[in-house]
């Protein structure tokens, strides 16, 4: 009998448990990295919408000879963002969006405790790819109005709130407290990967037709929600077929569990996962290092733009840099936190760390392309290493706390509670950033460097 190759033994070594760990890791990495993918196309177009509103600007006061050429900028150009306060419409946008996502976390947590996971999250994604596709259908369309930007950015806002509690209560729930910091580290460098690609394929279009800059990632997103549902293995399957469906109908229908839900489930668990020690300081600590974070993930290519004088997709290319560092910085702050057993400690040397490098970004126009990329890589990995333990590793080591006695589902609540706080820091950075940026970029990191100093604060009170 032929000896069996050396790969189909090392195959065969992994039992189904172990199978079914590692594929909920890729899926999972994958399903929200196509969430990240789907955000970060605003931040490419921003810079874009403006510049084409100033050409159309300067087209509109030329000589006659010249009329000829204003149908061709006219199809670059685009209202209502051709105003001078072009900088606090956008702002007002990123806020529409991340306002929505902030009150929606609260809520989607509590619901998503009480729903099948896998329904729940293919819902979201598809729904997040429809509202994702119908903003740049507003450039198919030659939609100009304000408003409906707006709304489509504050629905958004509400169904992309269904994809993190769903993916940290999966995860979480399948690996144990040992390695958690480097497990979640590696698996929390999604966003990055998310906004990387992102970024790639939003600035591919984003000069020629920003439309498709929208809608091939809402394809995306919707895409990745079919196989979501056809795909995503939860630990409760492990019950069977007939009794997980059964308890996912009567999670449904049931009017005991909806009362139960409607007056009890704040009492029982909010206030549990409030009362955990570290919830608090962890929630605060993350509202302003994601405050730093989310400014970065929507003003970054058009600071880059602005002052390092590069179009569209250069500025958005080299953006993502700071995503790169961020994966390193997650990765690394998982690392340190396994082996010290310190998780607030680790936060608070990255936040304390990364004030000079924020100091240094408020003067990128005056360095070179070298210094300039450095400062990214190593912007990305302090700012994000914080942001990516708490949301991660600290979330499921709270959400699984003894006190809580064994409710998996739980880890939802508090991963929620946690993601919700700083989601509010979220809201406002792009909002300040959009009001204080008209006084001059200064004001934007002077403002980056408080938070993160703040941040520091708080974190230091969980050590």
């Amino acid at each position: 009998m032929a000896p069996v190759p050396p790969g189909i033994r090392f195959l065969a070594s992994f039992n189904r448990d172990q199978w079914y760990r590692a594929f909920t890791f890729s899926l999972t990495f994958l399903l929200y990295t196509s969430f990240h993918l789907s955000r970060k196309p605003i931040s490419i177009v921003k810079s874009e919408l403006h510049k084409n509103c100033s050409a159309l600007n300067e087209l509109s006061t030329a000589s006659s000879s010249q009329l000829p050429n204003l149908h061709t900028a006219a199809e670059c150009s685009w209202k209502p963002f051709d105003k001078s306060n072009y900088k606090q419409l956008l702002g007002a946008m990123d806020y529409s969006f991340l306002c929505a996502y902030a009150v929606g976390m609260f809520l989607s947590g509590i619901i998503g405790e009480r729903l099948p996971i896998r329904l729940y999250l293919t819902f979201g994604m598809l729904m997040s790819g429809l509202f994702t596709c119908l903003f740049g259908l507003g450039y198919i369309y030659s939609i100009h109005s304000l408003g409906f930007y707006i709304f489509v950015q504050v629905a958004n806002g509400l169904v992309q709130t269904t994809g993190w509690p769903s993916v940290v209560t999966c995860i979480g729930n399948w690996f144990g407290k040992g390695r958690r910091g480097l497990i979640m580290g590696i698996w929390n460098s999604h966003t990055s990967v998310g906004n990387i690609l992102g970024s790639l394929i939003a600035g591919y279009w984003v000069s020629s037709n920003w439309g498709l800059s929208f809608i091939v990632p809402g394809l995306i997103i919707a895409a990745m929600g079919i196989i979501c549902f056809l795909f995503l293995i939860e630990p409760k399957m492990f019950l069977g077929l007939q009794d997980f469906m059964a308890e996912a109908l009567s999670g449904l229908f049931s009017l005991g569990n909806l009362l139960f839900f409607t007056e009890n489930f704040y009492l029982l668990t909010v206030c549990l996962s409030f009362s955990l020690q570290g919830v608090i300081e962890f929630s605060l600590c993350l509202l302003f290092a994601k405050l730093v974070s989310y400014t970065f993930l929507f003003w970054l290519p058009l600071y880059i733009t602005k002052t390092a004088h590069l179009d569209a997709k250069k500025a958005g290319d080299l953006s993502t840099l700071f995503d790169v560092g961020g994966i390193v910085g997650g990765i690394l702050a998982g690392v340190i936190s396994d082996k010290l057993g310190k998780r607030a400690t680790t936060c608070a040397v990255m936040l304390l760390l990364a004030a000079p490098i924020l100091y240094g970004f408020s003067m990128i126009s005056e360095f070179g392309l070298g210094p300039t990329i450095g400062m990214l890589l190593v912007c990305g990995g302090l700012v994000n290493g914080p942001y990516a333990l708490i949301t991660t590793a600290v979330a499921a080591d709270l959400g699984t706390h003894k006190s809580l006695k064994g409710n998996a589902r739980a880890l939802s609540t508090v991963t929620a509670i946690i993601d919700g706080t700083g989601s509010v820091g979220a809201a406002i950075g792009p909002l300040l950033a959009g009001v204080l940026s008209s006084q001059g970029w200064d004001q934007v990191f002077y403002m980056l460097m408080a938070a993160d100093f703040l941040a520091l604060l708080v974190g230091a009170d969980a050590c």
